[in-house]
């Protein structure tokens, strides 16, 4: 797991529901545990989100075993007006950073 950055209080600009979906495009076989460590949420918060995304129909999983496998509609709209005709894909493609990024490593070439 990625080390979980300092807590923060005050306004931010990603909503949560926006900080679980990059969780779980980062690894789709994350476990609510970890996304709610890495998005500094309580698990019932994060259950609640994935709920209200497969709700809409951004987000389904399918169960292997006890893991759950989420997979992203990334062609679905955002829902604010404001973001009209912007995709899933477009906002992931801003939040969701590689791997080596993350942790610092050059690319391998």
């Amino acid at each position: 797991m990625v080390a979980v950055p300092e807590s923060h209080t005050g306004w931010t600009f990603i909503t949560s529901h926006a900080r679980v979906l990059a969780s779980i495009a980062d690894n789709p076989n994350v476990r609510i545990r970890d996304i709610a460590a890495r998005c500094r949420l309580t698990e019932r918060a994060v259950a609640r989100i994935i709920s209200d995304l497969e709700q809409d129909g951004y987000l389904s999983h399918t169960r292997d075993g006890r893991t759950n496998i989420y997979r992203i509609e990334p062609d679905k709209v955002l829902r604010h007006p404001a973001e009209a005709g912007l995709s899933v894909a477009s906002l992931l493609s801003l939040l969701v950073q590689d791997e080596t990024e993350r942790i610092g490593q050059p690319a391998a070439q």
